[in-house]
């Protein structure tokens, strides 16, 4: 009885290991890393959600479980190998990533492009340029050749002015022409408006800030609220006017239990990439949206040396 009673809380403690994002490792270790071949076996025979029984009489990986806990073991690898990056290189391997999987992931083109300074997008463009030997605009735009592909070349090529004037009078008469474009657009598309096109790739973060919220004086709905069914112009307003907002969402959908892969691997881009900028921002935006902070979150949800080095990057930046 006391064998099968150590049995069973092994079974449960592998379960835990392999349930969520990342590997327990520790546990892993003290179970698989002492037991004799019959333990093992005794394992696989009793967990069907991860073995199955071959018609040659075995026990062999459920292939589905098999590449979801290989993904599960790389990412403390990955996280690691985008956290020593210079930031110029990773942003430049993040836009490759998205153009090798397709538009689907336009996603992430637009964070990169929106929530980097005018410097920062210049250092990951010069970047791109040594690594790949493209530009990154020449690439978008023989991938993605309709209006998407033309937005985002314009975004990936801006350098915005970074100062802190804007010209009140300026930011009220585009608040009122967004406003008036949304309302006669009646759900279409807006992405062919040439002049909305130009003030979200031409005007500068904090202008556009500015418009951002005498839109929704004059509205009474957000910029972005109003662009429901315009989801990458939608994203673009988002990651420009309210980033913070922005990355509690992402990082929200990527510590779900059931998320898809694209939005856990969105977890270690955005602790990566927002350690050393305002990720004290996020964590205070997260706890305001949802409700509970952002480490307990990701303690409640992550494993081992993958959990362990995501609360230390978002501890340095307290």
């Amino acid at each position: 009885m006391a064998e099968a009673h150590s049995q069973t809380d092994d079974l449960e403690f592998l379960t835990r290991a392999f349930s969520g994002h990342g590997v327990d490792e520790a546990s892993l270790i003290s179970i698989l890393g002492t037991s004799h071949p019959d333990q093992r076996r005794a394992l696989r025979k009793s967990n069907p959600h991860f073995f199955k029984e071959d018609e040659r009489l075995f026990e062999r990986w459920d292939d589905h479980s098999f590449a979801l806990l290989k993904l599960e073991f790389l990412r403390f690898k990955n996280a690691v190998v985008l956290w020593a990056m210079h930031p110029w290189e990773r942003d430049a391997r993040l836009l490759k990533e998205a153009l090798l999987v397709g538009p689907s992931y336009s996603n992430i083109i637009i964070e990169v492009a929106c929530t980097r300074s005018s410097e920062e997008l210049l250092g990951a463009r010069m970047a791109y340029h040594s690594l790949f030997e493209h530009s990154i605009e020449e690439e978008i735009a023989f991938r993605m050749k309709d209006s998407e592909g033309m937005l985002l070349v314009a975004l990936v090529s801006a350098y915005r002015y970074d100062g802190p004037k804007y010209k009140e009078d300026v930011v009220k008469f585009e608040a009122k022409f967004l406003a008036a474009a949304i309302k006669s657009a009646e759900g279409k598309s807006l992405i062919e408006d040439e002049e909305v096109i130009k003030i979200l790739t031409t005007r500068s973060k904090l202008h556009l800030e500015a418009v951002h919220k005498h839109y929704k004086e004059i509205s009474g709905c957000s910029l972005d609220e109003d662009l429901i069914s315009d989801s990458i112009l939608r994203e673009t307003v988002r990651c420009l006017c309210t980033p913070e907002r922005y990355f509690s969402q992402i990082l929200n959908e990527s510590l779900k239990t059931d998320a898809p892969e694209n939005m856990k691997k969105a977890l270690t881009r955005v602790i990566v990439t927002r350690a050393d900028v305002d990720i004290k921002e996020i964590e205070e935006e997260f706890e305001n949206l949802y409700g509970v902070p952002l480490l307990k979150r990701i303690e409640s949800t992550s494993k081992g040396n993958y959990r362990d080095f995501l609360l230390a990057l978002i501890s340095k930046g307290r």
